[in-house]
């Protein structure tokens, strides 16, 4: 058989098995773009701890495999090789930006001036538009067994956005995880804001799906969408709605619930208004199933939260399985969609001279 990519079952094996057995330091060729460039994979990770892999191509986490009290599996969702990636749908495991989430109607103004945008989404920019990060080849700047550095220049007017960008992202392993700093520069006032897009899955088990998950989010405020995905008017309490997880709840259970909200976005995909400030928990994730518990901390002020609502069959991933919906939980910690129009969200903005810095940590362990 083959599938969506063109491999048959038998090579997905294959490359599941070679990919399973990266050790940190490793370097593996990742197959080519269209256009002929190669595509690496890095892994990192510390001794008896998770080994994260890690692409050049988007500066992508493409899996990160733990080792639990019940075996070791891959706790995010990963695609098998370069042109998946390059075509694929959902972002998966790549750094989206400049500006990570949606801004209406392809544009803002800065200071005055008004600047208009790639639109990939309607008529909405969606994770930088067409020239956006997830999609571009990020240099190796640095690499050894327990971190690497990606890093990218986006030049001036790029997807329209002012300034020179000049982009960091070090992934460093943790002994029950990955940590993720991601910094930004620029020699023009304007604005930014990056994220990872990953996707958590807690077991590679056919059987489990984001449904499975008991989810806690200590957030009392989130921001309802309109029909098109842009906030409306502000943040809104939680409290009686399905978007209350500040004590852990079966996220297939409010993805079916008979809500507004719900039904505009096919499930869950909002940002919710994390309470406290710096480096916080954003989600926890567990799978009483299975017995695996994730957690996902940021220093952003929110989290986007995504049940996989539109992954439709296409992709396959590295285990030769197709990605429908539901099949893994995007959690992404960044400023909120739309705030370069909505100041009362808070501020986009970067200054030149100034650096832009966001933290992002996956922490994975055992439940008992």
């Amino acid at each position: 058989m083959v599938n969506s990519v063109g491999t048959t079952d038998e090579a997905a094996d294959s490359a599941a098995t070679r990919l399973a057995d990266c050790a940190p330091g490793d370097s593996l060729a990742f197959g080519r773009l269209d256009d002929g460039t190669p595509v690496t994979l890095r892994a990192i990770g510390v001794p008896g701890g998770p080994v994260a892999r890690l692409l050049d191509f988007g500066a992508t986490v493409q899996g990160l495999r733990v080792p639990f009290a019940d075996g070791v599996d891959e706790v995010v969702l990963g695609l098998g090789d370069a042109r998946a990636y390059e075509h694929g749908e959902g972002y998966l495991g790549a750094v989206v930006g400049r500006y990570a989430n949606r801004i209406a109607g392809a544009r803002f103004t800065l200071d005055g001036k008004e600047y208009r945008l790639d639109a990939n989404e309607g008529s909405t920019t969606l994770h930088g538009g067409a020239s956006g990060f997830s999609h571009r080849m990020w240099a190796v700047a640095e690499h050894d067994p327990h971190h690497v550095l990606f890093t990218l220049v986006s030049p001036d007017g790029e997807g329209g956005f002012p300034g020179e960008l000049k982009v960091r992202a070090r992934y460093t392993a943790l002994a029950d995880g990955l940590a993720l700093e991601l910094s930004a520069t620029t020699d023009t006032t304007t604005i930014v804001g990056l994220t990872s897009h990953s996707y958590l899955q807690l077991s590679s088990d056919v059987l489990n799906r984001c449904d499975d998950l008991l989810v806690q989010i200590p957030a009392s405020r989130y921001l309802p969408i309109d029909a098109e995905s842009i906030p409306v008017d502000g943040f809104a309490s939680v409290g009686g709605t399905p978007f209350d997880f500040r004590e852990p709840a079966l996220i297939g259970t409010r993805i079916r619930a008979d809500d507004e909200q719900i039904g505009l976005a096919g499930g869950i995909d909002h940002s919710f208004d994390v309470d406290g400030e710096g480096l916080r928990l954003m989600l926890r994730a567990d799978n009483p199933r299975v017995g695996r518990r994730l957690e996902v901390w940021s220093d952003q002020p929110g989290v986007q939260v995504y049940t996989s609502n539109y992954l439709t069959g296409a992709l396959v991933d590295q285990a030769g399985r197709r990605l429908r919906q539901g099949a893994g939980l995007a959690v992404e910690p960044q400023i909120h969609p739309d705030t370069p129009n909505r100041p009362q969200l808070g501020s986009a903005r970067l200054e030149a001279g100034h650096t832009w810095t966001s933290q992002i940590e996956w922490h994975a362990s055992s439940l008992g």
